[in-house]
């Protein structure tokens, strides 16, 4: 008869999951076993939070849930950053634990700690596998992942039931019935005619969107509408920023804000389509006028004071956009042209022509890429500029930390979207303070022999907080550090690595690192204070 772990491992493997992220500890030892001989590969990295990251990269191109696997005590507490981020950024996640048995549990304490209290609060469920309880708890773990609004679910699983025989399970359940768009009524009624009568639409468009798999629904009601688009950061290239009705992202940005606020101001019609709020800043409250017409297609709806929108329809958000836009004419909009004017605008400030810099830097790296490439990016002041400034042709183009804007995650982030598509261009763009962390992580790429370039933009200094304590007229304090050799640092890792002060230097390099076989560290030297008048 099968074990528990083996029935867990067997669904996770019927849900689709083909990977599993982590470091090995013994209380886990028979979980992995069992992921690998259900066809899971299981894969070393140098810590948790990066194992998690890893994950889910994979998940970005399969869609199914990352497996993160962490042992007792220090494992978990290393990972709880990962799920954090999980959870606000909306990631399905499955993570599994392993711990001392329920008769040790009162009496051993080494490395002891309760799990399931530790991950609850960042974390949409949080289970203890019992005897007899694995099969059911795995199918459960992955529906609340997926469903609804995605996020992470933990299976702790004590060491004497992982390896406990279990009777034959009934099979899984089958899948949730698919959402459906909002019902006919004097609600849709109403916001028909809203977009009817607008000549000023707006659509916002949030991470729930491709979440969701409705990017080209939102594309299509908005050529459609004739409504211009503004995503926030994990948003972009739901619609190819390439197109005039494509405004950019938005999120951390207050010059791109001074620009686009106002014509959330202005329109009168917002269609909110998969936006959430969690990934914007304190500018993004209450963004249009008290009993403004803005109409809120969410995945689920409530969990925010960020905004209120006169007419809700929670739910599949292609849906609701085809039943919305269902019998309305479309009409000439924006008389006045302003969302031109502002994309211009954008553009006019972008510096993307200036001889060197981080703009220099973010225009180089699109000039050297296909339009399919995918580029992640990790917290930090590059990360603004790069979200502004970087065209994305398509949905998950650029993928980063949002929600919770962590440090750390652009390489691991990388390493899982290549492992998953070793065909698909795809470069980490990183702060040498954000580098630093994830130095191990080098390693995980050597091993994997993965063909990653990360381009650095070096300034030797934590530049956005440097720049808010300047801007605060408080003093520099531990902001400042030396300045990394990372191109010895990538070779004595099993890399190539250069340095690079021009833009010449840096289209030649990325070049070369696209073609490479194995991993290559650019640092683009910018300077201090280089961000400056850009965020």
């Amino acid at each position: 008869m099968p074990h528990s772990a083996d029935l867990i491992a067997q669904r996770l493997a019927a849900a689709g999951c083909r990977h599993a992220f982590g470091i090995p500890g013994g209380e886990v030892l028979a979980v992995m076993d069992a992921l690998d001989r259900a066809g899971i590969r299981v894969l070393l990295a140098r810590h948790e939070t990066a194992a998690g990251f890893m994950g889910e990269g994979v998940h970005h191109h399969d869609g199914v849930p990352a497996i993160l696997v962490a042992t007792i005590g220090p494992g978990l507490a290393n990972a709880v950053n990962v799920i954090a981020n999980a959870w606000q950024d909306r990631v399905p996640m499955v993570v599994l634990t392993g711990c001392v048995s329920t008769d040790e549990s009162h009496a051993y304490t080494h490395q002891v700690l309760d799990h399931v209290k530790l991950v609850e609060p960042v974390a949409k469920a949080a289970f203890r596998v019992g005897d007899g309880m694995a099969a059911m708890l795995a199918d459960r773990a992955v529906a609340i992942a997926t469903e609804g609004r995605p996020g992470p679910v933990l299976l702790d699983i004590p060491i004497d039931v992982q390896t406990r025989e279990q009777p034959a399970p009934p099979p899984p359940r089958a899948p949730a019935p698919a959402a459906t768009g909002p019902a006919e009524g004097p609600a849709l009624d109403e916001a028909r005619s809203w977009l009817a009568e607008a000549r000023r639409p707006l659509v916002i468009a949030g991470l729930d969107a491709p979440n969701q798999g409705a990017e080209a629904a939102v594309a299509d009601f908005c050529r459609r509408f004739r409504a211009p688009l503004i995503t926030s950061y994990k948003a972009k290239g739901v619609l190819p920023e390439d197109d005039p009705l494509a405004l950019g992202g938005a999120g951390l940005s207050p010059r791109a804000d001074r620009h686009l606020l106002p014509l959330v101001a202005a329109s009168d019609c917002v269609v909110l389509a998969g936006y959430d709020p969690i990934e914007m800043r304190i500018g993004w409250r209450d963004p249009w006028p008290e009993g403004a017409r803005v109409i809120d297609l969410p995945a689920v709806a409530g969990g925010h004071d960020m905004h209120r929108a006169r007419l809700l329809f929670p739910g599949d958000i292609a849906a609701g956009l085809a039943a919305l836009g269902r019998g309305v004419e479309p009409r000439e909009t924006w008389p006045e042209g302003e969302p031109a004017a502002a994309r211009a605008a954008l553009r006019a400030e972008s510096r993307l022509d200036e001889d060197w810099g981080p703009a220099a830097v973010v225009d180089a790296l699109r000039r050297a890429l296909p339009r399919d490439a995918v580029v992640t990016t990790d917290s930090g002041a590059h990360r603004i500029v790069l979200s502004q400034l970087f065209e994305c042709h398509r949905p998950r183009g650029l993928l980063q930390s949002t929600g919770l804007c962590t440090m750390g995650g652009a390489v691991p982030l990388a390493i899982g979207r290549k492992l998953a598509e070793p065909e698909r261009a795809v470069v980490a763009t990183v702060g040498d303070g954000g580098l630093e962390m994830v130095l191990g992580e080098l390693a995980t790429l050597r091993d994997l022999r993965l063909a990653l370039p990360i381009l650095v933009f070096a300034d030797a200094q934590l530049g956005l907080i440097e720049l808010k304590q300047r801007s605060s007229q408080l003093p520099n304090l531990a902001v400042d550090f030396g300045a990394t050799d990372f191109p010895a640092v990538a070779r004595a890792l099993g890399g190539e690595g250069v340095a690079v002060r021009d833009r010449a230097a840096l289209a030649r390099e990325l070049e070369a690192a696209l073609a490479r076989d194995r991993f290559t560290i650019i640092a683009a030297e910018i300077g201090r204070r280089a961000y400056d008048g850009r965020i």
